[in-house]
């Protein structure tokens, strides 16, 4: 676990440094960090990078001689070993064709992932007569913008037969909706987080020898609870929206965030929409077997004029969900180090979050009441104008307004 560790580490690393790195450069940081490792670094290294031994073991003789004066050699622009892509440039449009959902070679495909690994994905292209090793696979991935996360996630909870065909037909439906310059929002509850003067994970600057002090336990302030963030993240837009509550994590308090939504940014971006696809775990709040998620969303659609098709991730995947990488994560990050104190200091830590690719979000308090423990009727249930899809109606489903 120690030496996966390690080769992790070298692998990031390499990659931001390499658009910087000429030959000589490479070689010798290469070879630094291989002698950091110790016995079998060579080897580790090279399973990180890429870089050939032979590489990594001249740059380690040059440090071992001290012959690392700028006199060394360096190749001429273009000398040099071409680059897996160069020698095979099917290589690229063969993994793409692997890993996407649908067609080959789509870059804006809304929903990239994959589960399959590195190595099985090197032993398929090879079979294809595209030779190619896992670590090189993870650096193409890597730069067609996939994550390693999605590998690592496949083994959360069961695995459903039609799970891969539930993403296909997801990715075929925000597609769809995208092209028709139709709303697709991804929902999800962040976890509750604590308010007040608590300990929260991270660091920031401070002055030296000066910490924000903090409490030494973690046990809910009466007075001031805790946080319910609901977010709606707008995959065509980049942008989110998040609702802070402060009582239950409800399906009506799931539904009148993405009501809230529509009103205060959605409406503005599609004016001329006339449906909205919701993709949402199949647990918590806005469950597929939660009766209350469905009636709540029938009032949505009414006060919205829309018809709203939803589409649940399936059973295991809801570490998937886009909001959680493209919204979530960047929170998370944004205030980490900082106590969560108040409603409204979360709120402004929520809506200042940015990203270099543009993301921009906005947040409120909800301060309304979610009692929990409402039961849904038969007879109310059926007076939902819900019409589920062919393929895993209990997943996919559209309800229209009632007039």
């Amino acid at each position: 676990m120690q030496d996966a560790a390690f080769i992790e580490r070298i692998r990031r690393k390499f990659l931001l440094l390499q658009p910087a790195l000429d030959e000589r450069s490479r070689r010798l940081w290469a070879a630094t960090e291989a002698m950091e490792f110790g016995w079998g670094g060579i080897t580790a290294v090279a399973i990180a990078t890429g870089l050939s031994p032979t590489t990594i073991a001249t740059g380690l003789g040059e440090l071992r001689s001290g012959n690392i004066s700028e006199g060394a050699r360096v190749r001429r622009p273009g000398g040099g070993r071409k680059s897996v892509i160069e020698h095979d440039p099917a290589l690229v449009p063969a993994l793409e064709r692997l890993v996407e959902p649908t067609t080959r070679g789509d870059p804006e495909s809304p929903l990239r992932w994959t589960i399959r690994s590195t190595r099985v994905l090197a032993e398929e292209l090879t079979r294809q007569e595209h030779p190619v090793s896992h670590a090189t696979v993870a650096t193409l991935l890597e730069q067609e913008g996939f994550s390693l996360q999605a590998n690592r996630k496949t083994r959360e909870g069961g695995k459903h037969p039609d799970r891969n065909a539930q993403f296909e037909y997801i990715n075929g439906r925000v597609k769809h909706f995208l092209k028709q310059r139709q709303p697709a929002i991804s929902v999800d509850t962040k976890k509750k987080e604590l308010v007040g003067d608590f300990k929260n994970g991270g660091r920031e600057y401070q002055p030296k020898g000066r910490p924000e002090e903090v409490r030494v336990h973690d046990f809910v302030d009466k007075e001031l609870g805790k946080a319910i963030p609901y977010g709606v993240y707008d995959l065509k837009n980049n942008e989110g929206w998040v609702s802070v509550g402060i009582d239950h994590d409800t399906a009506e308090f799931a539904a009148n965030t993405i009501l809230r939504w529509w009103r205060e940014m959605g409406q503005e971006r599609f004016p001329h929409a006339s449906e909205l696809l919701i993709m949402a775990d199949g647990g918590g709040s806005n469950s597929v077997r939660c009766r209350l998620w469905k009636v709540a969303l029938q009032r949505v659609a009414d006060e919205m004029g829309l018809k709203l098709t939803v589409c649940h991730f399936p059973p295991g995947t809801s570490k998937w969900n886009k909001i959680e990488h493209r919204l979530f994560a960047f929170i998370t990050q944004n205030w980490r180090g900082k106590p969560l104190a108040t409603l409204q200091a979360i709120v402004e830590l929520i809506g200042h979050t940015k990203t270099s690719t543009g993301l921009t979000v906005r947040a409120a308090i909800d301060e309304a009441a979610y009692p929990s423990g409402i039961k849904v009727s038969d007879d109310k249930l059926s007076l939902i104008k819900l019409r589920r899809h062919k393929f895993h109606g209990e997943w996919n489903y559209s309800i229209s307004p009632s007039k």
